[in-house]
């Protein structure tokens, strides 16, 4: 699926971070989206613990921003990067190693996308709790592209896993 560059898209990611002080880091990432594409809205923060992770890792603050944006999908992705690396991400090679910031591009519009960089909507989204929790905030009848239950079922029918609570600031 293609899309011109002047048509808006839903653009749903998905934030974390488990080193530092996690919540000025989810802060300041919020505000690099803001000042990107002005408005957004922002699912209640959860403390959760780490999946697929090196044993001790510390545990995660996540949240799922939405915004519209014309950009392009891996000119996002790009972005991603970058406000991660400006946020003090270091990547190592370790598969799930702790991070100061983690951005995900959850979905796309309707857009359904596989490239050696970008999946499309994100592939392990609908497994995961700490996704899906934030995600029902946003809009819990959301139905990720190529699924066909809304997030809310999804959250509802997840084996119990790893704990996700709402983070109280």
């Amino acid at each position: 699926m293609s899309c011109t560059p002047t048509e808006t898209k839903r653009v749903i990611f998905s934030l974390g971070s488990n080193v530092g002080d996690r919540l000025a880091t989810l802060e300041s990432a919020c505000d690099y989206l803001a000042d990107v594409f002005g408005g957004l809205r922002l699912s209640q923060l959860y403390e959760t613990e780490p999946v697929g992770c090196p044993e001790g890792s510390p545990a995660y603050l996540n949240a799922c921003v939405e915004v519209n944006t014309t950009m392009p999908p891996q000119e996002l992705l790009e972005l991603c990067l970058r406000i991660e690396k400006e946020l003090g991400r270091e990547r190592n090679g370790t598969y799930g190693a702790p991070r100061t910031c983690d951005i995900d591009i959850i979905m796309y519009g309707e857009m359904q996308l596989q490239s050696p960089t970008l999946t499309l909507p994100h592939p392990r989204a609908h497994l995961r709790e700490f996704v899906l929790r934030p995600l029902c905030d946003i809009d819990p009848h959301l139905t990720l592209p190529g699924h066909t239950r809304n997030v809310s079922t999804m959250l509802a029918e997840l084996p119990a896993g790893p704990a996700v609570q709402a983070f109280d600031l």
